[in-house]
């Protein structure tokens, strides 16, 4: 039976990073999701305000059921848009306290309003709530963002191994987004 980890986040949480990393030591496949949806047509076009790829997710998602479907073995789908795709035997959520993801935002040169969103977003555990519909008690959210990469590829291999949970909810950055509003 296939088994499916998608690994999401506000950008700059380092899921790109650790999924690299976690997957070298899973000896798995890794599908990058943006790699996905630009290699598969999923991407209908460009929001000219935020500069943002506007992707149909309903194809991306039927993509990624179809990988799915036909493997038996671990995948790792890295992205911020994978928890919105069906399939995940556990997704993790990787977040960051919004003082510390600033400056990663800003190193990206992101527009101001840019950065603030993702901030907000971030505070908010907005990808969190997101997956939490479809995945609920198969949702992991750790914050990486005093952890070493190391220790951080050494939690998700143990959640995936189920040895250890982090359930949704736990993390609270809304101290952040009332003190900056």
């Amino acid at each position: 039976m296939s088994k499916a980890i998608f690994i999401t986040g506000t950008p700059c949480t380092g899921k790109t990073t650790i999924s690299e990393l976690l997957a070298d030591k899973l000896n798995c496949k890794l599908i990058k999701i943006n790699d996905l949806a630009i290699e598969n047509d999923c991407v209908l076009g460009i929001d000219n305000e935020k500069g943002y790829k506007i992707i149909d997710v309903d194809a991306l998602d039927g993509k990624v059921s179809e990988i799915i479907s036909k493997s038996d073995e671990l995948i790792i789908f890295e992205g911020h848009l994978s928890h919105l795709c069906s399939g995940a035997d556990k997704v993790i959520v990787l977040r960051v306290h919004p003082e510390i993801l600033r400056p990663r935002l800003e190193s990206r040169n992101y527009s101001e309003s840019k950065i603030r969103e993702n901030l907000e977003a971030e505070a908010m555990g907005v990808c969190t709530a997101e997956a939490y519909g479809e995945y609920e008690d198969k949702i992991s959210e750790i914050d990486v963002g005093n952890l070493s990469l190391e220790k951080a590829v050494s939690i998700i291999s143990d959640v995936i191994d189920g040895e250890i949970v982090f359930p949704a909810g736990e993390i609270d950055f809304m101290d952040w987004l009332i003190s900056n509003s």
